[in-house]
């Protein structure tokens, strides 16, 4: 796939719905060529980057992903979405408000224990608070412990990707990317000014 500035890019461009397809190619059945994108974060923010309003979102979402590891949670990924990822400015003459964001991260070492977990979670609401961290840094953000049990786990999936998989107001399919936990995410800071 080819980025606009004509750079090979793992993100396919917009469809002629002004959103990222939900599979490239001919078929949905070719795993490696579906939604999710894999992505870095720098490649991200060259990708999506390019205004200031989506410039403060990525800063925005560089200092939760900063947070998120400086607290031990380094192994896992991010599902972005939302009109973040849509070329919103063409179809709807606004920029992105912010990102939504699902967080899928396993437990760091000292958070083992789900009572020692569950205590050091209800301290440290501001890392998981959707309302706060959409008014703290622009990222609607959702948080899911890859080490719960595997049918809550699979439940946790099939409803943010049906979530994330669609546009809300038209139901329209769509595509979203992620983002690995484990990334030199400053490099993109760099990008961001």
């Amino acid at each position: 796939m080819m980025r606009r500035d004509g750079v090979n890019s793992v993100l396919p461009a917009f469809n002629a719905s002004m959103v990222l397809p939900p599979f490239v190619g001919d078929s949905p059945a070719r795993r490696a060529e579906g939604s999710p994108y894999q992505a870095s974060f720098c490649e991200v923010a060259l990708r999506f980057g390019g205004t200031e309003a989506r410039c403060a979102i990525l800063r925005g979402l560089y200092t939760y992903r900063a947070e998120l590891r400086a607290s031990g949670f380094v192994h896992g990924f991010q599902w972005i979405d939302g009109s973040f990822s849509e070329d919103v400015e063409a179809s709807r003459g606004r920029p992105p408000g912010d990102v939504d964001v699902v967080t899928f991260a396993y437990r760091p070492a000292h958070l083992q224990n789900p009572h020692d977990f569950n205590a050091w979670f209800r301290s440290n609401l501001h890392l998981f608070n959707p309302a706060a961290l959409k008014a703290r840094l622009h990222c609607e953000a959702f948080f899911i412990d890859m080490q719960k049990a595997p049918h809550l786990l699979v439940d946790d999936v099939r409803y943010w990707y049906g979530l994330f998989s669609h546009q809300r107001e038209s139901l329209l399919w769509k595509g979203m990317v992620a983002i690995p936990l484990e990334s030199n995410d400053d490099d993109a800071l760099v990008l961001l000014g």
